[in-house]
């Protein structure tokens, strides 16, 4: 009789399963990274890139300053008394001509009536010099023709002459008290007048020093009772740049800041004014640069402690890589040599440099025969440079140096001395201006002066090796070196273009 067959353990059976699966996965995993990497050069992996990139790079200078009216007016008093009134407060709205405040204002009052008796009793003493002029002009008048029929002595006549001088004197005399007077009584009226402190201007007012009852004294200096801010609807921020950053600012730059108490708004401004007076604080040497602020919505506080950027430059849709990729190094033997596009676009130079300009006679407008004589001036630049090429090829020679291939603009940041490097910079000026000598000469003042600058910071500009990674190697490439914002920097020339990968390091060996 057969025995029934025993069925394995439950446990046993998973077991067996699982095994099963994760073979399964892993074959899976092996196979995918096969198929990933079929095509992979196994020296790729030797080397970290990143790759270039088209975008925009922004370079900007951070300080810090405080938020201020643009114009404060400091209301003072020019009198010494009480305070009897005093109608606004903090933060009040005042108009030019508002009453501010009350002195008390008895004093001058006194002292107006005092100077207006004193005015009555030199007016009396006037008429009594007139009287006493009259009756000597009398005297003197018949003495002096009793002294002509000789009936009466010559001193009697001096005498009489005499008595007349001193009337007239004394009416001049009652004449200058009067004045003397009256102008008196006008500085009482004067600072009667002053007893009552009016707004200067409108605006807000931001401090207040003075009570209701409390004394003023401005026997030595006017004390300051009010401050006024005269528009809080435009403000100022005074920032203090440090010296290596202030060549950079210029007036009329962008300037983005915020304020601890507005921390999830930003707010925009321009400079105005980049001012002489340096300021020395522990050896640091900075420069105060004002900057002007809509603050129509009033968000805005005067005495606010801002973190500002202002924006120095800024560079749309450029070639730029990781900083990482300009402090690479490669070791020696390392690198691959250049091709021939890439060397000669190195060697020559211009046509990174005709690519720039192309860019700014874009921002510039410039109307069609402009555009016309720039695209002409392009032209001829490549046409030459190609020819140049097609000669080195040949193994022919240049103007500058026999087989290079073009004027040497990429030893511009190499191992060339500094005249060698001012020498070719000085040719390459030379050219560049016969070339778009006839441009230069459509344009207007302001086009010229912009075009003339651009063109000198690019023949200017600093150069730099980075290594692009070709078949597995990095090669090296000569570029121009541009605006960096602190990670990426601009590059341009040596051929370079959108995707390539540069190298920014190398990986350990496993």
């Amino acid at each position: 009789m057969s025995q029934p067959r025993r069925s394995p353990p439950p446990s046993r059976t998973l077991l067996v399963r699982l095994s099963i699966a994760v073979t399964v996965l892993a074959l899976l995993g092996a196979g995918y990274w096969a198929w990933s990497h079929r095509n992979s050069d196994p020296a790729d992996g030797a080397y970290r890139t990143t790759p270039v990139e088209r975008g925009d790079i922004r370079v900007a200078i951070s300080a810090t300053g405080t938020l201020s009216a643009i114009s404060t007016v400091t209301v003072g008093s020019q009198i010494s008394g009480q305070v009897t009134d005093v109608l606004v407060d903090f933060n009040s709205r005042v108009r030019k001509g508002d009453v501010l405040a009350r002195i008390d204002p008895s004093s001058y009052e006194a002292q107006i009536e005092q100077g207006n008796a004193q005015i009555a009793s030199a007016n009396a003493n006037l008429a009594q010099a007139r009287a006493s002029l009259r009756n000597a002009e009398l005297d003197y008048a018949r003495k002096a023709d009793l002294g002509k029929q000789k009936l009466v002595a010559q001193s009697d006549v001096d005498l009489a002459r005499a008595t007349l001088d001193q009337a007239r004197a004394q009416v001049s005399s009652s004449q200058a008290q009067i004045r003397q007077q009256a102008a008196s009584t006008q500085t009482t009226r004067v600072n009667l007048q002053r007893t009552v402190i009016t707004s200067p201007v409108d605006g807000v007012v931001l401090t207040r020093t003075i009570e209701p009852g409390q004394t003023v004294a401005a026997n030595f200096s006017a004390p300051e009772l009010f401050t006024i801010a005269e528009d809080l609807g435009k403000m100022k921020i005074e920032l203090a740049v440090d010296e290596s950053d202030i060549g950079q600012v210029k007036v009329g730059q962008v300037v983005s800041f915020t304020a601890d108490a507005f921390a999830d708004r930003q707010f925009k401004g321009t400079v105005e004014q980049v001012r002489l007076a340096a300021t020395t604080t522990n050896n640091v040497v900075t420069y105060p640069v004002v900057v002007t602020v809509d603050n129509s919505d009033g968000t805005l506080l005067p005495g606010l402690t801002v973190n500002a950027e202002i924006e120095v430059s800024k560079r749309d849709k450029v070639l730029k890589v990781s900083n990482a990729a300009l402090r690479y190094k490669p070791a020696e033997g390392a690198t691959a040599a250049p091709s021939q596009p890439a060397q000669g676009a190195q060697r020559g130079g211009g046509s990174g440099i005709t690519d720039d300009l192309a860019r700014t006679v874009a921002d510039m407008k410039v109307s069609a025969p402009q555009q016309a004589a720039f695209d002409a001036a392009v032209a001829a630049v490549r046409q030459r440079q190609a020819s140049r090429q097609a000669q080195s090829t040949q193994g022919g020679n240049s103007m500058f140096g026999g087989g290079r291939g073009g004027p040497p603009g990429i030893s511009l940041g190499g191992t060339g001395s500094g005249d060698m490097q001012a020498q070719i910079r000085q040719r390459m000026s030379e050219r560049f201006q016969q070339d778009f000598a006839a441009f230069r000469a459509s344009l207007d003042e302001a086009q010229r002066q912009r075009w003339d600058t651009a063109l000198g910071t690019l023949l200017n500009a600093k150069r730099a090796s980075i290594y692009r990674l070709a078949d597995g190697k990095p090669e090296a490439v000569m570029v121009r070196i541009g605006a960096s914002d602190g990670t990426a920097t601009e590059v341009s020339g040596g051929g370079l273009k959108e995707g390539d990968q540069i190298v920014t390091g190398e990986r350990a060996s496993e």
